[in-house]
C-alpha cells in the first residue's frame, strides 16, 4: 500500500470510443476500477416497472496493472481552465482516457499507477499470488491438465513400448543438461544419452533436436531443436548428424508399406533432374495463393531429387525429411560471425533445408506499434482506424508468413509422409509458433478445447518459450511519459520502440561483423548487438558440464532460488507479441474453418487477456524449471481453471469436427489456411469486422507470396544466401524458373551467370536485419 499515494478520486471523467462517463476512480494494489452509475433510462421492456428503472446498478471496469503497456500524464496550469488527464493504452487493445478536476490529483494517480505497474521489482508480487478464486474454480486444480506421459501415450509411445523408434529420455530430468528444456525428452531409441550429451554441445543453449509431434498415421514426426554452433569455420558434430538421422529414419518400418526413408538421389553427375525442377517453375508468376503452396512443394522435392527420369512416382512414397530453419536465408548465414549459424547440408545429405524468412522478435515488435498507431485513438473517438497505417505496419503479413510456414511443415508430414525438424535461433520463439500452428493443422485433438490447453502447455511452455521476457510482467519506466518530458525531449514520448526503428533495422553486414567483434570483446557483457538472436545472448559455446555449473540463460533466478533483495526489470528490447501472433494465426485458422474447433474466438481473445492480467501462474515464468522452482502449482493457479470453469461460454455452436473421416467433406484430419482469406481479428480490437477489413483488398495490402526464401540440399540450392551450390543445368535451362522463383519470393541466383557457381556477393539493407539493436 504504500506504493498508493491516493486510492480514491471522485468525479472523474472516462472517454472511451469517444464516450465520457463520470465516476469514481479506485486504486487497489492490483487493479484500477473505474465505477460509475449509468443514467437511469428505463428500457422499453421494463416501462411499466418503475422500481427496475430508477435504480440501475453500477458498472465497473477493472484495469490490471501489468496489462499497461502506456501511459501518459498531461498536466494543466490551473490558469488554463483544462482538466489534467491520464492516458492509458492496455495490451488487451483497451484505450481510455481519466479527466481529473485537480492537477495534484492526476499526478498523484499517475505516480500510484507508475510504482505499482514497474516498481514491483519481483515476479512474486504480481496478483497471481494473492489470488483467491471464488466458486466455480475454487474447486479446480487444472496443473496437472497436461501430463507429458500421458500425451506420449496418445501418440504411442510409452515407457513399454519402443515400437514406433522413440524413448523417454531422462538425461535432463534435473534441468543441468538444457535449463529451458523439459525434463522428459522423446528422443530415437538408437540414440543414447551419451550421444545426447556430445550433440548438445553443438546446438545453442543445449536445445538438440527432440520429438513433439508423432503422426499416428504415418509415424513422421515434428521435432524442435536450436541453431547448431557452426560458424565461419563450418563446425560440425558427428553425433549431432547421427541424432538428425535416426530421427528421420526412425519411420522406416512403416505400416502402410511406403518405403523406408533414403537419402536424396542424384545422377552420377550430382546435378539435380532437369525434369524435377523444370516441372516445379513451371508456374506463372502471377500465383494464387493455393498455387503457390503448391509449388513451394514441388520445389522442394524437385531440388531434393526425389523423382528419376523413368521412376513411377507414388504420392506421399518420397520423404523429404525437411530441416526447417524459420529465418531469413542471409540472417541465418550472417550469424555464424558469432560461432552459430545453420546446417552444413554436405553433413546431412539425408535431408532438405528450407528457410522461410520469418522476422524475428523486434520487428514483430515494432509490427505491432505501428498497428497500435493505427489505432491510437480509440478512446477520444469513436472513427474507424486509420487503413493506410494498418497496412503499412506489416502485421497481416507476418501473420500469413506463420500460416504458411506451417502448412507447409504440416503437407510435409501429413501428405508427403516426411519428417520435419524445426529451428530458429535459439528454438523458442518462432519454432513454437511453426510447431504449434503445424499441430493444429494435423491433428483434430489439438482443435479440441482440452486439446488446445495441451498444445499450449506443451510446445510454448515446457519446451521454454520465454513469456517472462516477451511479455513483460513487471513493466518499465519508458513506458510511463509525463507531457512535459516529452515536450523537453525527456523520456520515450511513445512509450515504446520508435515506430521509425524498422527504417534503420536493414544494416550491411560489416554491421554484423562489427556486432561479432563486440561478441568476441571479453569486455563486451551487453551482447546487444548480436544478430538474429531471440533474446539476450549468453555464452553459446556452454557445454552441458559448463550451464550445469551456471545460471540459466533464461533469465533471472526465481522462486527459491532468488535473492531477498534482487530486483528484477523488464528488458524492454526483448519483449515481443510471439504467442500473441500464434493466438491470431490460431483465430485465422478457426474463421477459415468454422465447424473444425471446439472453442470459439472468445476464448482466444481471453485467453491473450489473461497472458497479461497476471491473475494466474501459468505464464510468469520462461521455463519447466523456472515454474517448479518457484513452486508455482502450489503458490499460485492455472490459467485453465478460469477456462475449464466456465467451459460452456467458450465452445464453439458450429463444431462438428468429433468425427474423423478422410473420405467425408469437412471431416478430414487434416485442415490447411488459406493464405488469401486472412483477415484483421477486429474482435480483439474492440471493432467492428466493417471497420477492420471493410471494402479493401487486404492481399493487396500486404503482397501475396510464400514465406519460402530458400531451398538447399548437398547438391543445390534455390534462393537468396544459400551456400556457394552448383546449379544444375536443369535449373539454369528451367524457362519458368524466374517466374517461379518470383511467385515464391525468392531470389534468381547469381550462380545461373557463372557457370553454375555463386560468387560471393556483398548483402545489402534490404536483404538483412539487424535482430540485436
Amino acid at each position: 500500500m504504500d506504493k498508493i499515494r491516493i486510492s480514491k478520486v471522485d468525479d472523474v471523467q472516462l472517454i472511451r470510443r469517444g464516450i465520457p462517463l463520470t465516476g469514481t476512480l479506485h486504486l487497489t494494489p492490483h487493479h484500477l476500477i473505474f465505477s460509475h452509475t449509468p443514467s437511469s433510462y428505463p428500457e422499453p421492456s421494463q416501462s411499466h416497472n418503475s422500481d427496475s428503472s430508477s435504480k440501475a446498478k453500477p458498472k465497473e471496469l477493472w484495469i490490471t496493472y501489468p496489462i499497461i503497456s502506456q501511459c501518459t500524464f498531461r498536466p494543466t496550469p490551473l490558469a488554463s481552465g483544462l482538466s489534467s488527464s491520464i492516458r492509458l493504452r492496455c495490451r488487451d487493445f483497451t484505450f481510455v482516457t481519466f479527466h481529473f478536476n485537480g492537477d495534484r490529483e492526476a499526478k498523484d494517480v499517475f505516480e500510484s499507477i507508475k510504482a505499482l505497474t514497474c516498481k514491483l521489482g519481483r515476479i512474486e508480487k504480481l496478483y497471481a499470488f494473492s489470488y483467491r478464486p471464488q466458486h466455480p474454480e475454487k474447486d479446480l486444480d487444472s496443473w496437472p491438465q497436461y501430463d507429458p506421459r500421458r500425451e506420449w501415450k496418445r501418440l504411442g509411445i510409452s515407457d513399454k513400448s519402443t515400437d514406433k523408434g522413440w524413448r523417454i529420455s531422462r538425461i535432463n530430468e534435473d534441468y543441468k543438461f538444457s535449463p529451458t528444456y523439459p525434463a522428459l525428452l522423446l528422443v530415437p531409441s538408437a540414440i543414447s544419452d551419451n550421444v545426447l550429451n556430445y550433440a548438445g554441445r553443438y546446438r545453442s543453449r543445449v536445445r538438440v533436436p527432440v520429438l513433439t509431434y508423432l503422426h499416428p498415421v504415418n509415424n513422421c514426426s515434428i521435432t524442435r531443436s536450436s541453431q547448431p554452433l557452426a560458424g565461419f569455420r563450418g563446425n560440425r558434430s558427428i553425433q549431432d548428424e547421427k541424432l538428425v538421422g535416426a530421427i528421420f529414419s526412425s519411420s522406416q518400418s512403416m505400416a502402410n508399406g511406403f518405403p523406408p526413408t533414403s537419402p536424396p538421389r542424384t545422377p552420377a553427375n550430382g546435378q539435380t533432374p532437369e525434369r524435377n525442377l523444370s516441372d516445379a517453375s513451371s508456374s506463372s508468376s502471377q500465383t494464387p495463393a493455393a498455387d503457390a503452396q503448391a509449388l513451394e512443394d514441388r520445389i522442394i522435392s524437385a531440388t531434393a531429387g526425389d523423382s528419376d527420369q523413368g521412376t513411377a512416382q507414388i504420392y506421399g512414397a518420397q520423404q523429404h525429411n525437411l530441416i526447417v530453419d524459420a529465418r531469413p536465408t542471409v540472417n541465418a548465414y550472417a550469424m555464424q560471425a558469432v560461432g552459430l549459424g545453420s546446417e552444413n547440408m554436405d553433413n546431412y545429405r539425408f535431408a532438405t533445408k528450407a528457410y522461410l524468412g520469418i522476422d524475428n522478435i523486434h520487428v514483430m515488435r515494432d509490427s505491432l506499434a505501428k498497428v497500435v498507431e493505427a489505432i491510437k485513438d480509440s478512446d477520444i473517438t469513436p472513427l474507424p482506424p486509420n487503413r493506410e497505417l494498418l497496412a503499412k505496419s506489416g502485421w497481416l503479413k507476418h501473420i500469413t508468413g506463420l500460416l504458411d510456414g506451417a502448412g507447409l511443415i504440416a503437407r510435409q508430414v501429413g501428405l508427403q509422409h516426411s519428417h520435419v525438424l524445426i529451428h530458429c535461433s535459439d528454438g523458442w520463439d518462432r519454432t513454437s509458433q511453426l510447431s504449434a500452428l503445424s499441430q493444429l493443422c494435423l491433428d483434430p485433438y489439438y482443435r479440441t478445447l482440452e486439446g488446445f490447453v495441451v498444445l499450449v502447455e506443451k510446445d510454448w511452455l515446457s519446451f521454454g518459450h520465454m513469456f517472462r521476457n516477451r511479455s513483460g510482467f513487471l513493466g518499465s519506466e519508458k513506458w510511463f511519459t509525463s507531457q512535459n518530458e516529452a515536450m523537453s525531449g525527456q523520456g520515450n514520448a511513445s512509450g515504446g520502440p520508435s515506430l521509425n526503428s524498422s527504417s534503420s533495422g536493414g544494416r550491411a553486414l560489416e554491421n554484423a561483423l562489427l556486432s561479432a567483434k563486440g561478441f568476441f570483446n571479453k569486455d563486451n557483457n551487453s551482447k546487444e548487438s548480436i544478430v538474429d538472436s531471440d533474446g539476450e545472448l549468453a555464452d553459446y559455446g556452454d557445454s552441458p558440464n559448463r550451464q550445469r555449473n551456471g545460471t540459466s540463460p533464461a533469465g533471472p533466478k526465481s522462486g527459491k532460488n532468488a535473492s531477498a533483495d534482487q530486483k528484477e526489470v523488464t528488458k524492454v528490447k526483448e519483449t515481443s507479441p510471439v504467442f500473441h501472433q500464434f493466438l491470431d494465426a490460431t483465430y485465422q485458422l478457426l474463421r477459415q474453418h468454422p465447424t473444425r474447433f471446439e472453442f470459439n474466438e472468445r476464448f482466444l481473445r481471453r485467453l491473450l487477456y489473461h497472458l497479461y492480467s497476471c491473475q494466474y501462474g501459468t505464464f510468469l515464468y520462461n521455463s519447466e524449471k523456472e515454474r517448479n522452482e518457484a513452486k508455482a502449482s502450489e503458490r499460485t493457479r492455472s490459467v485453465w481453471d478460469y477456462f475449464l470453469a466456465r467451459r460452456e461460454q467458450f465452445l464453439n455452436g458450429k463444431y462438428t469436427g468429433e468425427a474423423v473421416d478422410d473420405r467425408q467433406n469437412g471431416q478430414e484430419r487434416l485442415i490447411f489456411p488459406r493464405l488469401d482469406e486472412t483477415r484483421w481479428w477486429s474482435e480483439l480490437f474492440g471493432r467492428a469486422d466493417e471497420e477492420m477489413n471493410g471494402n479493401v483488398d487486404l492481399n493487396a495490402s500486404f503482397g501475396r507470396g510464400t514465406v519460402l526464401t530458400g531451398v538447399e540440399t548437398a547438391e543445390a540450392g534455390i534462393g537468396a544466401g544459400t551456400s556457394g551450390k552448383a546449379v544444375s543445368d536443369g535449373i539454369r535451362k528451367a524457362g519458368g524458373l524466374s517466374a517461379g522463383m518470383a511467385s515464391l519470393g525468392l531470389r534468381k541466383e547469381d550462380g545461373e551467370s557463372n557457370g553454375g557457381r555463386r560468387s560471393p556477393n556483398p548483402v545489402t539493407k534490404t536483404e538483412m536485419e539487424v535482430e540485436m539493436q
